[in-house]
């Protein structure tokens, strides 16, 4: 039996590839928008698990370093260290600022920490070349997209600082770059101030200097407790906020980015619904140019579901195309995008059946129209 789907997408091959390719060009644009979603959501979570702290204790009343200004004294790790349950305890800094370098300029995260702590900040599997910090002073890890170089140094406040360390795939909840330095040296970076504002803060009486302010202090518990237990523990004896590692996540999600994420989503709706009308439109344009076509089958006697399902198999066809031509899209410029792209083939797939299915309801134009046409078509001209 002949295929009569396979014998109209033959006789004009050419203008139906080009067709599925176009419209597949914008489903690779949705497939990419899913994508910085997806994006979003892996990067507001790269720095608490490369951190891999169990609890997190900030400042009263606030929602810790990512969502508001947190500031503890440096000291209150040694409180946290004899609770019971903790197995380790360090402070830890983050500050945002903007860097250039002859490649460009772009926004790092520094995060502060204790070289010769119990705590690993540095996830060592992110360490593509070099190594962590091994001195108090004066030595920077980078993530390998500032396009510095080991051994290379960097000049931030009134220091230069060597890079040790190379390191992929760490960024902020934000998406911006990390680099590393001791605890001393973020604290020296965030409290030293200029020559005139020292002289003129000492003629206002206010003595300058270090205050030991952190932004957070990190802890692992014992094998057996419960982090949950133990963080609220801590509420009670430190007056302090004190979040888990699970917490700390669901915070980054729920506030951080969550108008972010929000936006996107409904971009990416509006693309898919824009995605379906077209579809729809290319399958009632192309049923139209073939009116004529279509009177002469039932002039001879074709019936209408026979017609009805060619248009649906050109339909499925048409998705098929569309969909392997948007992956291979949606691949190829995922790359040149400065933050991070997660595309998941399980994201591509569920589009692919949303659309196939609207798509085949969208073409029951198409057939509502083969249905209307008068056989006689066919002798009219």
């Amino acid at each position: 039996m002949i295929n009569l789907a396979a014998k109209d997408i033959s006789h004009s091959l050419g203008k139906f590839i080009v067709t599925a390719i176009s419209v597949g060009v914008l489903l690779g644009i949705v497939i990419v928008m899913i994508g910085v979603y997806r994006g979003m959501v892996f990067d507001a979570k790269v720095l608490v698990d490369d951190i891999n702290a169990d609890i997190w204790v900030v400042q009263q009343d606030t929602l810790g370093p990512f969502a508001q200004n947190s500031r503890v004294h440096e000291d209150l790790k040694n409180q946290i260290s004899y609770q019971d349950g903790i197995k380790h305890a360090e402070a830890i800094t983050f500050q945002t600022f903007q860097m250039e370098n002859k490649y460009g300029d772009f926004k790092v995260m520094l995060v502060g920490y204790d070289p010769f702590g119990d705590m690993l900040v540095i996830d060592k599997t992110k360490l593509i070349e070099g190594r962590v910090l091994q001195k108090q002073h004066f030595e920077i890890v980078v993530s390998q997209k500032t396009n510095y170089k080991l051994g290379e140094y960097i000049e931030l406040g009134r220091d230069k600082f060597k890079v040790v360390g190379l390191t992929k795939d760490t960024v902020s909840n934000s998406g911006d770059y990390l680099i590393y330095t001791s605890l001393k040296d973020a604290a020296i970076l965030q409290f030293t101030y200029t020559n005139e504002r020292i002289r003129s803060d000492e003629e206002r009486g206010i003595k300058s200097g270090n205050p030991h302010l952190v932004n957070a202090i990190i802890a692992n518990v014992k094998d057996g407790f419960n982090p949950k237990s133990v963080a609220r523990n801590i509420e009670r004896t430190t007056h302090k906020k004190v979040f888990t590692q699970e917490e700390q996540k669901n915070l980054l999600l729920e506030k951080v980015i969550k108008k972010s994420s929000k936006q996107i989503g409904m971009f990416t709706v509006i693309l898919i619904v824009v995605s379906i009308i077209i579809i729809a439109l290319i399958i009632y344009t192309m049923t139209l140019e073939k009116i004529k076509e279509i009177s002469i089958l039932k002039l001879i006697g074709i019936p209408n579901f026979t017609i009805a399902k060619m248009i649906i198999q050109e339909t499925v066809v048409l998705g098929v195309l569309a969909f392997i031509s948007g992956n291979i899209f949606a691949h190829f410029i995922s790359g040149g995008f400065p933050k991070r792209i997660v595309l998941e083939m399980s994201d591509a797939f569920g589009l692919f059946i949303v659309i196939l299915f609207s798509s085949v309801l969208a073409s029951l134009f198409g057939i509502y129209k083969v249905i209307k046409t008068d056989p006689a078509q066919a002798i009219g001209g």
